[in-house]
């Protein structure tokens, strides 16, 4: 007779698992698995892509900042006249290129970014196109692909001893390992100024310590019949977590330590305080730090919106590209400024519709030329000038900054191959 456990796919293994244990252990920080796991996924075939050179492997820390809705390239980092212009003018910048008036803070440390202004893509529904920007590749059947976090650390392993090499800020994990480990999954932190406030058990550690003990005596014959991935994983994840409980590195996921003038040139919301923690968190051993920012689907009343939401994020970023660059940090930490499409040249009311056939990102960091804009949108803001830039090419030049081999697939347990950028090629000329 077929086991009833056995018949269950290994995303419903998982989730019964991560249920027991918030039962038995009261453990709140799942899905967060920092331990060691052997992956299905295997390196084969070189691509071919760039050899290393300037900017490979600068990175050593990464921040993505997802603004999530489809940020207006026009009313953020490429402004334009005519028909597009919307309801504020250009701003010129200490970087030699103009950015919208809207952003008055990002002007000030303009020299220090780079713009790029002919990204493109195809999906223009915001769950979908905020997958590809995550992940690099469209969302088809049933696979589901990692983040930049878990390729990392499926190819340059953990970042730390005790504290994760992956973090999401502002909202949940999100499968971000996609179909590498569960290990790999990122941390996620919902509340910015609470941090990790319920990473100790109502239980108390003891107690935890001596019910893995019991566990560990009574689901050994259960791990021998049922040898499966993700229960492994979770047995690491257990061993790991009593670590991180127990750890003074803890600390780093505490905003409150910070000085007040430091806490209040990132701002008061909820993405400036996640952009502080960000901070803290690279600075301590983290790798790579997703933080996100709601509020960019801007339909009716932009100019509302970037009043509140644009300035929020002018603030916060320009907080903390300052932070990083007086800590000596920003040389090897590349911070990102994503969205999942732009919107439309033409104003539809008081707002713009969704656009992903021309947008723009903002690298800064590792090595990244300084007050330098890549790639051209025409004088609408309507299409790239020339040869596009795709999300693939993104993820390629993020992965390459990194050190990521990128000639380098990988198999995913449905045996497709799988690459970062998705055999894009890096942006190695962005690079000083």
């Amino acid at each position: 007779m077929r086991d009833p456990i056995q018949s269950f796919d290994p995303l419903a293994r998982r989730i019964f698992i991560e249920r027991c244990a918030r039962g038995a252990f009261g453990l709140t920080v799942l899905p967060f698995l920092a331990g060691h796991s052997s992956s299905r996924a295997v390196a084969t075939v070189p691509l071919g892509v760039a050899s290393p050179g300037s900017g490979f492997g600068s990175a050593k820390r990464i921040i993505f900042l997802q603004l999530r809705g489809g940020m207006s390239h026009i009313d953020t980092f490429d402004p334009k006249e005519g028909a597009s212009k919307g309801p504020k003018g250009a701003l010129s910048t200490k970087g030699g290129f103009q950015v919208s008036e809207f952003l008055p803070k990002t002007a000030a440390i303009a020299d220090k970014i780079c713009i790029i202004r002919s990204m493109t893509a195809k999906v223009g529904v915001h769950a979908a196109a905020t997958y590809i920007m995550r992940t690099g590749y469209e969302q088809r059947g049933t696979i589901k692909h990692p983040m930049l976090g878990a390729w990392a650390q499926n190819y340059l392993g953990v970042s730390h001893d005790t504290l994760p090499s992956s973090v999401a800020i502002n909202h949940g994990s999100e499968n971000g390992n996609g179909f590498l480990p569960a290990t790999y999954s990122p941390l996620p932190i919902t509340d910015p100024d609470a941090g990790l406030q319920y990473s100790t058990p109502y239980a108390g550690i003891k107690a935890v310590e001596e019910r893995l003990r019991l566990v560990n005596q009574i689901d050994g014959t259960f791990r021998e019949r049922f040898p499966d991935e993700n229960v492994k994983a979770y047995n690491d994840f257990y061993d790991t977590t009593v670590r991180l409980m127990k750890s003074t590195d803890l600390k780093a996921f505490n905003i409150a330590d910070e000085p007040e003038p430091l806490k209040a040139a990132y701002g008061p919301s909820k993405f400036g305080r996640g952009c502080l923690l960000a901070r803290r968190l690279i600075e301590s051993g983290v790798r790579f730090v997703e933080v996100s920012s709601g509020g960019w689907d801007m339909h009716n009343n932009l100019e509302d919106a970037m009043e509140s939401t644009g300035a929020q994020f002018d603030q916060a970023y320009a907080a903390l590209i300052g932070d990083l660059a007086s800590r000596g940090l920003l040389e090897s930490t590349l911070v990102i400024v994503a969205s999942e499409f732009g919107r439309k040249p033409e104003m539809s009311g008081s707002g713009r519709g969704h656009y992903p056939k021309v947008f723009s990102t903002v690298l800064a960091g590792a090595g990244v030329k300084r007050g330098f804009v890549y790639g051209v949108s025409d004088a609408a803001g309507a299409e790239p000038v020339g040869e596009g830039v795709s999300v693939g090419n993104l993820h390629a030049t993020i992965g390459w900054a990194a050190g990521f081999p990128l000639d380098k697939i990988v198999t995913a347990p449905n045996g497709r191959p799988f690459s970062v950028g998705n055999k894009s090629k890096p942006l190695t000329d962005i690079f000083a």
